[in-house]
């Protein structure tokens, strides 16, 4: 999508902050958002770009017997309140908005900035007048940031960059460039700046943190009216991974997306009982990313056949990504299921690619649940099989015309390979935790309209 189809801002003070490169440096792939031939709702839609390759764990069955859990139960946690976590508010949905988000403090004095959650992408940026090239339309004035370059030889400068890429025009600075999926990019340096935060028990810290000053953004087809971009994965560049060096918190993430629009968002582990939470290892062949490595996808409680499908969880893809075959295998499924049914495909509808329409529109997906079973993905881990279930409610949408669609998506499309992400969509009303200290990841059922209580929450 060309950038000359958003609005773009300038602000130009008298000195640039920073020295603009002649060329760019590439980073390793990160995640990015789509590009679609029809607009298809895209506006959260975000994924990982990168090519993984699969892996065959050998011929291990899961039943649907194993150890479960299903968004469609309800169960409440018990909250602990140590007081050593950061707990933050979550704002927007999957439909209609198609992006959550979160807001930040940064710099001195302190501004608020929105923020686009993103499990998939390690680095934090934000819109950035350095002065500002190209920047996008956005909620806040452009961040000014502080005198404080993050310099090329600082490891967090070298964990953004792949080998070979990353050439020392200027040692005073580290240079970044992001790009995207659908597209869009972001190119900037790294500075370090105060964020102001509160733990659960009500003290206050501003810890200094190195994120991006974006001060050249081409907006990608799922644009996002944002301030930036909230990494969270797994890299040394993450927020989560900087405050855990600094000895803030443990290096744990997790967060509660509502379906009904907004939720938690947590860094720390003392807000949860880890007994009650459904555990897997995260993968060692998909190191970079939030994996728990290769599934076998069921339906309505039967095996599909379909096995050692690698997958990763991204917070910042609105929908979820099947590769081609199983996209293929799962949609004829769910159409011959349907086909002896009262509903009917509704091609004029283009707000997914595939959307059924009833007799009458229907009000919310409870409506046509009963028309649709349950999937599930079953992830060995050692001897223990895990099922991370999706019921109606975790891939299904209702459009604005009245009709179901199908929260699920060709990764094909969008140069996926055989990666299958399980996006927002598919993590509503449940906790999903990235314990990257254990190296596990964990859900359960959850109502996440109920906030933990806490004497101080970010908001």
């Amino acid at each position: 999508m060309q950038g000359s189809m958003f609005p773009f801002g300038s602000a130009l003070p008298s000195e640039a902050f920073v020295r603009l490169p002649d060329r760019s440096f590439h980073l390793q792939p990160v995640p990015g958002r789509l590009s679609w031939s029809r607009n298809y709702a895209a506006k959260g839609i975000k994924i990982i770009c990168a090519l993984m390759k699969s892996s065959c764990n050998g011929e291990n069955l899961c039943f649907p017997t194993v150890r479960t859990s299903s968004s469609s139960s309800s169960s409440s946690l018990l909250f602990n309140h140590v007081g050593s976590s950061l707990l933050f508010q979550v704002h927007g949905n999957v439909y209609p908005t198609g992006y959550y988000n979160v807001t930040m403090y940064i710099g001195q004095p302190a501004r608020p900035y929105f923020l686009d959650l993103d499990t998939g992408s390690d680095l934090t940026w934000l819109q950035c007048d350095a002065p500002c090239v190209r920047c996008v339309e956005a909620p806040h004035p452009l961040y000014r940031p502080s005198n404080n370059l993050v310099p090329f030889e600082d490891p967090i400068c070298a964990s953004l960059h792949a080998p070979g890429h990353h050439n020392c025009e200027d040692p005073t600075q580290c240079d970044y460039e992001l790009e995207y999926a659908d597209g869009g990019s972001s190119l900037g340096v790294l500075v370090k700046d105060a964020f102001a935060f509160n733990y659960t028990n009500g003290q206050r810290l501003n810890p200094r943190l190195a994120l991006g000053c974006g001060y050249n953004q081409v907006p990608g087809a799922s644009y996002h009216p944002l301030d930036g971009i909230l990494g969270l994965g797994k890299g040394k560049s993450s927020i989560v991974s900087q405050l855990h060096s600094q000895k803030l918190i443990r290096n744990v993430v997790g967060h509660c997306l509502s379906g009904g629009g907004g939720g938690f968002l947590f860094f720390g582990d003392d807000l949860y009982d880890s007994s009650r939470i459904v555990w897997t290892s995260m993968s060692s062949d998909y190191t970079k990313y939030y994996s728990p490595g290769v599934a076998e996808l069921f339906f309505g409680g039967e095996t599909t056949g379909l096995k050692n499908l690698p997958v990763v969880f991204d917070s910042g893809s609105s929908y979820t990504y099947l590769n081609r075959v199983t996209y293929q295998t799962l949609t004829s499924i769910m159409k011959k299921e349907l086909s002896a049914k009262s509903l009917k495909e509704a091609p004029e509808d283009e707000t997914l690619p595939l959307c059924w329409k009833g007799r009458r529109p229907f009000k919310n997906v409870h409506d046509v649940k009963k028309c649709f079973k349950t999937l599930a993905l079953c992830f060995t881990d050692g001897k223990t099989r895990t099922l991370f279930e999706l019921t109606p409610e975790a891939y299904l949408i209702i459009s604005n015309k009245g009709n179901v669609c199908l929260g699920i998506l060709n990764g094909a499309e969008v140069g996926l390979q055989d990666l299958n992400v399980i996006g927002a969509i598919s993590m509503q009303d449940r906790l999903v935790i990235f314990d990257n200290e254990k190296q596990m990841i964990g859900w359960m059922p959850t109502n996440c309209d109920q906030i933990p209580k806490s004497k101080a929450m970010n908001t």
